[in-house]
């Protein structure tokens, strides 16, 4: 039987921490601020985007809301972002993807400044993450080791392999392992022989988007698996990119969706929230 990786109890320790960091910046005059911005039409969208006004308000951050018609214009949206990357008191700054195709979402997510990039998706970002000088972490990735930290569960040396090769999850999930020493195999809808690949990870992360796209016949004994997706099926449920009820019980360790990786990846926003408050007001 595979221990179950609870993220709602990891990321409930993992905010108390945050919530005193908080408290620590109000106790010099300072509030952390985050400016949310989604444009309307994607229903995933609007309950991330309440997820994360809900965290804030239970760890004492500020935040708003900027919720954009599905018509808005990219000068519309430059507009808003440029006049939140000037005001002192938004400290982070998120333009909830995906955007309509009408909208390009490299230059609004180039158009945040570095320094209120609470995704970490910024190109300067992205690049310091690689060389390992970083101020933020993209969200799920960074949530995913908190949790194996969290669990003892120690990558140094081990086979981790990454299916995905997104610039959200898959790649920095890459270079975060590595910078833990981990060797790292990234596979992507390209790679041949997947099965004889994935059968080699003591670690193996799931983030392609498909519905239980990862089976038991993938998967060695005592493989530490975490589950990354999040797709809706046809009958309402929530499931991961995992066979969960099939891989359990051959895996050491798993996360469960939901419940595994999602309330890691806010908690981590709150923290990068805070990361930017207090280096905007020298506190680092």
């Amino acid at each position: 039987m595979a221990r179950i990786i609870d993220g709602k109890e990891i990321s409930a320790a993992f905010k108390e921490r945050v919530k005193a960091q908080v408290e620590e910046l109000k106790s010099k005059g300072i509030t952390p601020g985050l400016a949310v911005i989604i444009v309307e039409g994607d229903p995933a969208s609007r309950i991330y985007v309440n997820n994360k006004k809900k965290a804030c308000e239970q760890l004492g951050i500020y935040s708003e809301e900027h919720a954009l018609p599905n018509d808005v214009t990219q000068e519309e949206l430059l507009a808003l972002i440029s006049s939140l990357n000037n005001r002192s008191d938004i400290n982070g700054i998120l333009c909830q993807l995906p955007l309509p195709p009408h909208l390009d979402e490299e230059k609004v997510i180039n158009s945040i400044s570095p320094n209120k990039d609470v995704d970490a998706f910024h190109p300067m970002n992205v690049g310091r993450i690689m060389i390992g000088n970083f101020d933020f972490l993209p969200c799920t990735p960074a949530g995913i080791m908190e949790m194996l930290r969290y669990c003892d569960i120690d990558v140094e040396g081990k086979h981790c392999v990454v299916i995905g090769r997104s610039n959200i999850v898959g790649k920095p999930m890459a270079m975060l392992m590595l910078h833990k020493n981990a060797t790292v195999t990234i596979c992507h809808s390209k790679t041949r022989n997947l099965k004889e690949i994935t059968r080699t990870a003591d670690i193996l992360v799931a983030a392609v988007g498909k519905a239980n796209f990862v089976t038991a016949d993938m998967v060695k004994p005592g493989t530490v698996v975490i589950d990354v997706g999040m797709n809706r099926l046809e009958d309402g449920k929530i499931t991961g990119d995992v066979d969960f009820k099939a891989v359990e019980p051959i895996s050491s360790a798993i996360t469960p969706v939901p419940g595994g990786v999602g309330p890691m990846t806010i908690a981590v926003l709150m923290q990068n929230t805070v990361t930017a408050a207090r280096r905007q007001n020298g506190f680092i």
